[in-house]
């Protein structure tokens, strides 16, 4: 299902333009710069924080698989040794010989650690891209969100000053025919409380514009002193989406993937915890010289050691693996079981904002603008006064209002689904 711009589509674009030549307030001191959607998810994945942190760990997850590449996880030992010895000769003074040893000692993991810890490095490597991946995507929803909230606040800040014009107007009007006696101080009253209640909601919509801007500008890690201005359409065409094609993605959402490496690197852990019960073996070789009243002699000698596992037995290391491994498993079930009930919710969400979009464009609207023509058509003919035609112009006020939060609302939703599955249209488009 494809989303169509709404009937007042021209007159929405010519107000938007009218906005960026500069109706509306904006804050002293505050820079404006004009941004496009695909611009802020630049920005925002070049600054943010977040995505720079995550980033990081890269790093320490590279470093685990290249000592995990090793030939042997144990580094060699150089064992060097000297020794002067006073040897006793008959009849003699005491001989002093000096012995000299030099040898190699290397220690061997016998239960196939090594490639335990190797899977594990390697699974933990991915589950560190794949999260790197997930809070990009989720980074780029969120920048969507604000964007589409503050795109949102400029159109109605732009609807509601075409209201504030028309209301200004009928105000002077019923003023001036007040002020000559053709009509009553009621009706002037009522035209100046209609004009004070729009510049009322005009200044508290560019309040929200604003806060609006700075958590944009937060997000895109901009200067202080520039507020964003969104520049782009409310309304997108997507590609059609169903219930199942969503719940079938959910399982190659990045945070997902990510958990099950993490939850496989876990398991690699625990078997190489249980490993690590088994000794490793400790094979030293050494030659040397050592001296005596007849001469040097030289030696070769070798030693093997073997730690006998009597009373630890690496109870502490295997039962944090079986934890972690556990932990593992439990987050990974209760994130794809949320990640499918928030699907499911948001769907039925966007069902519901899409008839309610459908009905106020093509039920209400086409009155509304019906009634706007008539009330004009009967004041020119004198048979309504202002304040009916005031009456008339709040109602189609009020109703492209209540469309133009149907439509934000819709979209919305659809960003905040998409990322709920992983759905990669929105989420990759660079």
């Amino acid at each position: 299902m494809h989303w169509h711009r709404s009937s007042t589509g021209d007159l929405v674009i010519a107000l938007v333009v009218a906005l960026f030549l500069g109706i509306g307030v904006r804050p002293a001191g505050a820079a404006e710069a004009a941004l496009t959607l695909e611009r802020a998810w630049q920005l925002a994945e070049q600054a943010n924080p977040g995505l720079g942190a995550a980033r990081a760990n890269l790093a320490a997850a590279e470093g685990q698989v290249t000592d995990s590449r090793s030939a042997l996880w144990n580094n060699p030992q150089l064992l060097l040794g000297g020794a002067r010895r006073s040897l006793p000769r008959p009849g003699q003074s005491s001989f002093g010989a000096r012995d000299v040893e030099v040898g190699l000692a290397q220690s061997f993991e016998t239960a196939g650690q090594q490639g335990f810890r190797r899977e594990a490095a390697g699974q933990d490597l991915e589950a560190v891209r794949l999260g790197i991946e997930e809070t990009r995507r989720q980074l780029r929803g969120a920048v969507e969100q604000r964007f589409v909230r503050v795109l949102a606040l400029q159109l109605r800040i732009a609807a509601e000053d075409e209201g504030l014009r028309l209301f200004d107007d009928a105000a002077a009007a019923v003023r001036r025919q007040a002020d000559a006696g053709e009509a009553s101080r009621l009706d002037r009253n009522f035209a100046q409380v209609e004009a004070e209640r729009a510049r009322n909601q005009r200044a508290a919509l560019n309040e929200q514009l604003t806060d609006a801007r700075a958590e944009l500008a937060a997000a895109l890690q901009m200067p202080p002193d520039v507020l964003p201005q969104a520049v782009g359409d409310l309304d997108v065409l997507e590609a059609d989406l169903s219930l199942e094609g969503l719940l079938a993605r959910v399982a190659e959402r990045p945070l997902l993937r990510s958990m099950e490496r993490r939850e496989k690197a876990a398991r690699s852990r625990l078997d190489l915890e249980r490993a690590s019960v088994y000794p490793d073996v400790t094979v030293g070789l050494s030659s040397g010289r050592q001296g005596g009243v007849d001469g040097a002699e030289s030696f070769m000698q070798l030693s093997i050691s073997l730690p006998l596992p009597l009373f630890r037995r690496n109870a502490t290391g295997i039962g944090r693996a079986v934890t972690e491994l556990t932990q593992a498993r439990i987050e990974s079930t209760a994130v794809s079981r949320d990640s499918r009930a928030l699907i499911i919710a948001l769907w039925q969400k966007r069902e519901s904002l899409m008839a309610r979009v459908e009905r106020l464009e093509q039920a209400m609207q086409a009155r509304l603008d019906e009634n706007r023509r008539l009330s004009e058509i009967s004041r020119n003919a004198g048979e309504i006064g202002l304040l009916q035609v005031l009456l008339v112009n709040r109602q189609v006020l009020d109703g492209r209002r209540d469309l133009l939060d149907a439509r934000t609302d819709l979209r919305l939703a659809t960003v905040a689904l998409k990322a709920a599955a992983g759905w990669p249209e929105v989420m990759d488009r660079r």
